[in-house]
């Protein structure tokens, strides 16, 4: 089984930044490199991705929060008033920030399904990177177990849900960018991958632990991203059934200049 361990945090003077924000903030540059240099390549207007990454991380942060608050530990909010809906950095849920690049999109009049594919293959393995973050400091814990992927917690093997998300996520970005090399599910990789995430998070959190104090509640015998997870599932198939639209990629090669690109 996989040792339980302790990352100590990176003091820079008085400041001490945890490795959870270290991978938190490498997923998100990841991600946001990633966003603008696929746009380059299909000669996209990058300016929308470049305003979309500072706004994606306040959305995501402040709807994260939120997420926590309402549906994961309203008991904070009940016992910490209103002031505690301003201590954003009290708590967050990755689940809120899922819709961020729709509204971000539609607010501006832009076709978000230009995008689809530079957001897919970008935002997997961003996300993958910043769930390694959940992993380092063990937040996730799941059920006992004797699983050989089990982390030792101090009270005995357990599953950790964020290390088996980053798995996921790690496994989705291959298959993902196998299919753009094929050129195969051009313009629809993003429901593909929300289909296929949002069914490994749905069976995923049937592992999360039920036993500990700040165990995660459940509704109707689900948990709230669960419910996120069936969202993302029937987004993702609605749009695979739907007829594809022509490959916004017109050359499979480097566009350095977009004012160049072939129409």
């Amino acid at each position: 089984m996989i040792p339980y361990f302790v990352i100590p945090p990176l003091r820079i003077g008085p400041l001490a930044i945890q490795p959870f924000g270290i991978l938190a903030a490498a997923g998100v540059w990841l991600a946001s490199a990633l966003l603008v240099r696929g746009a380059r390549r299909r000669g996209l207007d990058e300016g929308p991705l470049r305003d979309f990454s500072v706004w994606s991380v306040v959305a995501g942060v402040i709807g994260g929060h939120l997420v926590h608050l309402l549906f994961y530990h309203p008991e904070e909010l009940r016992q910490g008033g209103v002031l505690q809906l301003l201590r954003v950095w009290d708590g967050l849920s990755s689940t809120g920030g899922v819709l961020a690049a729709a509204i971000f999109f539609g607010a501006r009049r832009i076709p978000f399904s230009r995008y689809w594919d530079v957001f897919a293959l970008a935002i997997a393995p961003g996300w993958a990177v910043a769930r390694l973050g959940g992993f380092s400091v063990h937040d996730e814990p799941g059920r006992h177990t004797s699983f050989a992927l089990a982390v030792a917690f101090p009270d005995g093997a357990r599953h950790d849900l964020g290390f088996y998300d980053a798995l996921v996520l790690f496994a989705l970005t291959g298959l993902l960018y196998a299919l753009e090399h094929r050129r195969a599910l051009q313009g629809r990789l993003l429901p593909a991958l929300a289909v296929g995430y949002g069914t490994a998070r749905f069976f995923l959190d049937f592992l999360r632990a039920t036993d500990l104090p700040y165990s995660d509640p459940r509704y109707l015998g689900l948990t709230p991203a669960q419910f996120a997870a069936l969202a993302l599932i029937a987004y993702g198939v609605a749009h695979l059934a739907r007829t594809p639209r022509p490959a916004a990629v017109t050359n499979p090669v480097t566009v350095e200049d977009p004012s160049v690109a072939q129409p």
